[in-house]
């Protein structure tokens, strides 16, 4: 098991900083590194620093959404990305949901599936370097009944690699599907190892079936909150903004991904309160409605014994990079979490 970590939206710390902390825990052995892109800083800008501040740890987006940058400047992105890193660079995407690409760009959410599948064969054609003559339902290269000016065009530049991984965070059951026949890994959130197999088994078999043999094993990419200590117990209650924010205002009743999610764990009449708390104003109520439980099934917190514990529940569940997101203020608690994480983990 790979052990990494998840840092926060771009936009919420200091660049330099968050470089010294994260090449603290390259040295310390940590694997990868996973920035996430909502309404903040760009995810692109703060890895390019990254880049420049490591030397071995992956750098990956933890993701970016797909309507958001077209596909072509997807790929010249992670090429661009993946050059300056010499080859340390893994494309993370997602759909995110119609909160962030209709509210915050002003972009029409639709047919995620298809676009997700044909924003990867693009990107992959880019890397190749091939002239972009595509003909998709939802893409087309070059644009039809534009000027007639437009001619098909192939990266100037030579990637450092021709096949940049892909990861894709995806939850319902035809997106997992989706993920597994043609990605190299799959980002879930608010994974709970005990109801994964039930909410996405058959998905990922499904799209098993289907995946190229040349993609290798799909590596499963999930984040988990962390706290390790005897005296911890009052970090759960730092992981519930953020649940009841996904839970409860990430998406209008009836178009929110993550309360689906928390229905399919068997958390329907709780989601559904939070839901009506959070998309009423009352916020504070629906952090406070956040069951302890879900959290502790979702993240790694309490003593170093039951961590290790719910460590061996992910790995059975077929985890193989946990991004872990400390739970403290302190850059020297963070790595010290990260240390004891890497020493529980599998090899």
């Amino acid at each position: 098991m790979r052990i990494g970590v998840q840092l926060g939206y771009a936009g919420g710390g200091d660049f330099s900083a968050t470089a010294g902390h994260v090449a603290d825990l390259e040295r310390a052995g940590c694997d990868v590194v996973a920035v996430a892109e909502a309404y903040s800083f760009d995810a692109i800008s703060q890895l390019g620093y990254l880049a420049a501040r490591t030397s071995r740890i992956e750098l990956v987006t933890g993701v970016l959404p797909i309507y958001t940058r077209t596909p072509a400047l997807l790929a010249m992105t992670a090429a661009g990305l993946d050059y300056v890193s010499k080859g340390r660079f893994q494309l993370g995407i997602g759909t995110s949901g119609p909160q962030v690409v209709e509210g915050f760009h002003g972009v029409a959410f639709d047919a995620p599936m298809g676009r997700t599948r044909e924003v990867v064969e693009i990107c992959r054609a880019v890397w190749r370097r091939e002239r972009l003559s595509y003909d998709g339902r939802h893409y087309q290269l070059p644009l039809p009944g534009g000027t007639g000016l437009g001619k098909p065009l192939k990266l100037i530049n030579h990637p450092v690699r021709e096949r940049i991984p892909i990861s894709i965070a995806a939850l319902g059951p035809k997106n997992v599907e989706l993920t597994a026949e043609i990605a190299e890994g799959w980002q879930p959130v608010f994974f709970s190892p005990e109801r994964a197999g039930e909410v996405w088994g058959d998905a990922l078999k499904a799209g098993a079936a289907k995946r190229d043999p040349a993609l290798g094993p799909l590596d499963v990419m999930v984040g988990a909150s962390l706290a390790i200590g005897d005296d911890v117990q009052d970090r759960l209650a730092w992981v519930k903004p953020q649940l009841a924010l996904y839970i409860g205002g990430m998406g209008a009743v009836g178009r929110n991904f993550y309360h689906n999610l928390a229905t399919r764990y068997g958390f329907g009449d709780v989601a559904d309160h939070i839901q009506q708390l959070y998309l009423s104003g009352r916020k504070t109520e629906a952090i406070d409605a956040v069951p302890d439980d879900l959290v502790r099934q979702t993240s790694l917190i309490g003593p170093r014994g039951l961590v290790a514990e719910r460590i061996a529940a992910f790995a059975e569940a077929g985890v193989t990079t946990l991004l872990a997101g400390p739970l403290t203020a302190e850059p020297a608690e963070a790595l010290r979490y990260i240390e004891e994480l890497r020493a529980l983990a599998p090899s």
